[in-house]
């Protein structure tokens, strides 16, 4: 395999997400009815759309560089929302896999 700068392209993110690291675990069910899991110390993410996913720790650190606390709460969560009340039923039938 040759190694020439042609063959390498540079990428970067080009959104902005709010993010919390967890403290305890947190299992939610998406509006697309699909299942999330974190652990202490994984981040809970949300992006512009409103949208939120669980992003392990260690791929989250080497991604994203913190640029600052956020202004205000996400707009759908009230202030003083915990994550624990992020939590929500997960349905009894099988999740369809991707």
């Amino acid at each position: 395999m040759r190694k020439t700068s042609a063959n390498w392209k540079i990428y970067r993110t080009r959104f902005l997400i709010k993010a919390r690291q967890l403290t305890q675990p947190l299992i939610f069910v998406d509006g697309l009815g699909r299942e999330h899991r974190g652990q202490p110390g994984d981040y809970l993410v949300e992006s512009s759309d409103g949208s939120r996913r669980i992003a392990p720790r260690l791929i989250f650190e080497d991604v994203y560089v913190p640029m600052g606390l956020a202004d205000r709460p996400p707009s759908h969560l009230e202030p003083g929302v915990s994550t624990p009340d992020l939590k929500r039923h997960i349905p009894t039938r099988p999740l369809a896999s991707a």
